[in-house]
């Protein structure tokens, strides 16, 4: 037998990483809880395992007594003498049993307690493993889905992505990779689990993290954020560095950054703006191209009542009260919005709020925009069926008028 012990000592210590010290005290635990319930029942028993060659040892712990009452915790003192030449009355000796009358339901149970030391080992292995990643992105392979929830392998554990972590048209397919936030280790009867997620609102800040090195490095800060998973999410963005431009380092060049980041997202839209500390300017910077008429703040009950205009009701709502859930969530404030009473505008008052909205649209200048409104084109929707041709004839370059038609185009595109 102590070879066998032996073996599976070297095996566990090898493979499993569990150490021999640690092995051996769980087999004389599980020896000695064994042979308690069998021929050795109400003997106090002492079990060592030899940890360089694996030898068994047992022994009965007896008390030396002058008469003999119960011969499995009793020994009478000239019995003890024999063991322990100079035992006392009171005393306890060791009285050496031969291992095989442990019987064989102790090793039966041993091997049970090994594998049992296993598997406890292996889910204590998973938490000190993961435990330091909560909150950061992981990789795995879908395994199979269970009752709506999906199981991803990660390589070292399996982890579980429930019903209600996942974004609402995201379809996944065993054998697919997948990107996670390893949301938390929760504790079941099973052992710990891990927990993943993608429609919570840290896996996006953990990607703008990776992907933009101005938030990893500090410049840029992302101050306040909200998310509609799989719809869209906006983040105001400060810089430390006045010479960095926060919404320009994390759209990046061309919207290189961002569009990695949509694309994760499987589509999800997202708006970057500028953080104001001031909640009317963080108000009407999170509204573009939306302008407010008017903004009244109440600070008793932190609401706000925004008032635009008919022609900027609908952006400033957005779809299905998008927009306005949104931004309400990004400041924290309650907001009312309302429509303008109408007045009657003069040409000039017209064409210089046309010029208002056509200035919000990025790259998109007050001086372009006056040329734009002169020629009729007074909002972005206006540019349908623009060509080049129509604003050469209007006093831009070839490439000016490409440029800025693909301005509009771009804007128009990031508003569906």
């Amino acid at each position: 037998m102590s070879s066998e012990i032996l073996s599976v000592l070297e095996y566990m210590e090898r493979e499993k990483g569990i150490s021999r010290s640690d092995m051996i005290a769980t087999i004389v635990a599980a020896i000695k809880n064994a042979a308690s319930k069998g021929i050795n029942a109400g003997q106090e028993l002492k079990i060592e395992i030899n940890p360089k060659n694996g030898g068994l040892s047992a022994s009965a712990l007896l008390q030396v007594v002058d008469s003999v009452g119960d011969p499995k915790i009793e020994i009478h003192v000239e019995k003890a003498r024999l063991i322990q030449p100079d035992a006392q009355i009171g005393d306890t000796v060791e009285k050496e049993i031969d291992p095989a009358f442990l019987g064989r339901i102790a090793a039966q149970t041993a091997r049970q307690a090994i594998m049992q030391r296993i598997r406890q080992f292996e889910k204590e292995r998973i938490y000190d493993d993961y435990k330091d990643t909560i909150g950061d992105i992981v990789s795995g392979t879908i395994r199979r889905r269970e009752r709506g929830d999906l199981y991803v392998d990660l390589g070292k554990a399996e982890a579980m992505l429930p019903s209600r972590e996942q974004v609402m048209g995201e379809d996944y397919a065993p054998g697919e990779r997948i990107r996670c936030l390893l949301l938390a280790i929760e504790s079941t009867n099973r052992g710990p689990e891990l927990i993943l997620s993608r429609s919570s609102s840290k896996f996006v800040r953990r990607l703008f993290d990776l992907e933009v090195t101005e938030i990893g490095d500090g410049t840029v800060k992302i101050e306040a954020f909200a998310r509609e998973p799989g719809y869209r999410t906006k983040i105001a963005v400060s810089s430390t560095d006045p010479k960095v431009d926060p919404v320009g380092a994390c759209v990046g060049a061309r919207g290189a950054r961002v569009k990695t980041i949509v694309r994760e997202l499987s589509g999800e839209k997202i708006d970057i703006i500028r953080y104001f500390e001031d909640t009317k300017e963080m108000v009407a910077e999170a509204f573009k191209p939306a302008i407010p008429r008017s903004i009244t703040i109440d600070d008793r009950s932190r609401r706000i009542i925004l008032e635009v205009s008919e022609d900027d009701l609908a952006i400033a709502i957005g779809r299905k009260g998008q927009n306005a859930r949104l931004t309400s969530r990004l400041v924290g404030w309650k907001i009312d919005i309302v429509k303008e009473e109408s007045k009657d505008l003069s040409i000039e008052g017209k064409m210089k709020k046309a010029i208002q909205g056509l200035n919000q649209i990025p790259g998109i200048d007050d001086e372009t925009a006056g040329k734009l409104v002169n020629i009729g084109l007074i909002s972005a929707d206006a540019f349908d069926g623009v060509e080049v041709d129509d604003l050469v004839d209007a006093g831009f370059s070839n490439e000016e008028a490409a440029e800025v038609i693909e301005k509009i185009r771009g804007f128009i595109e990031s508003q569906k």
